[in-house]
């Protein structure tokens, strides 16, 4: 197991991540999985549920040493987070939340990213105040606020409505745009993988291994309603095909 050593890119090899369950049984989450990302390169991870995605991330982010193989982070491996849930201090500010997580960030920088995550107006208004798009935007903010070399996305929109997380998605979107990242976004929609990714890894049942890697040809870009459904069945036929 190894995290040591900086890259120009992501690069990730697990040979094995397994656990002992409670019949003392080993149970295999992820074997032989590789992926990488050149700078600046958004990845998105899709595969069946309980596969090991979110095991992953955990992994990459160093969360969970518990594995053989090797992780390389770009540049100086400082990781910017967005979990499932925004996971806000309750009893601090926006702007405290922002401010706690990147002390370093200028407040021109901090008003930058409120300004184009409409939270302007919310800077000193408290979680609890926040509607769930708003906190949503917020943990954006908090994780760009630290100037990631990676930015990781664990189902950053899930539980939203469906067209709350597509306006979400879309400042996203923006954001990696204007300000690049290497990013590595799981996620069980396809929409919202083919909306932000440059590559999409289709992952197996487990042990999760990479079933294979869909380029994005014009990331980020509008597309056509064909190109997208033969997408969508490309995904569909390698998700079920079988592996081993």
């Amino acid at each position: 197991m190894s995290r040591a050593g900086v890259r120009a890119r992501l690069e990730i090899s697990i040979t094995d991540k397994s656990f002992r369950n409670a019949a003392g049984e080993r149970v295999e989450i992820l074997k032989g999985l590789a992926l990488n990302l050149d700078v600046g390169e958004v990845g998105a991870i899709v595969g069946p549920s309980g596969c090991g995605k979110t095991t992953l991330l955990r992994i990459v982010a160093g969360l969970d040493a518990d594995y053989t193989g090797s992780v390389h982070l770009p540049a100086h491996g400082r990781l910017g987070m967005v979990f499932q849930e925004p996971r806000l201090l309750p009893w601090r500010s926006v702007r405290d939340n922002i401010t706690l997580a990147a002390p370093h960030a200028s407040a021109d920088e901090v008003a930058a990213l409120f300004e184009m995550l409409g939270l302007a107006q919310h800077a000193d208004h408290y979680p609890g105040e926040l509607s769930g798009g708003l906190a949503r935007r917020v943990a954006l903010a908090r994780a760009f606020a630290v100037q990631p070399d990676l930015l990781v996305l664990d189902e950053p929109f899930v539980s939203l409505d469906a067209a709350l997380a597509a306006r979400l998605r879309d400042e996203l979107a923006e954001m990696v745009t204007l300000r690049p990242v290497t990013t590595l976004l799981v996620t069980h929609d396809v929409d919202e993988a083919l909306r932000l990714a440059d590559r999409v890894f289709l992952l197996s049942t487990r042990p999760a291994t990479v079933l294979s890697e869909l380029r994005i040809p014009n990331p980020r870009q509008p597309m056509g309603a064909q190109e997208r459904a033969d997408f969508r069945t490309r995904i569909a036929t390698e998700l079920e095909r079988p592996t081993g």
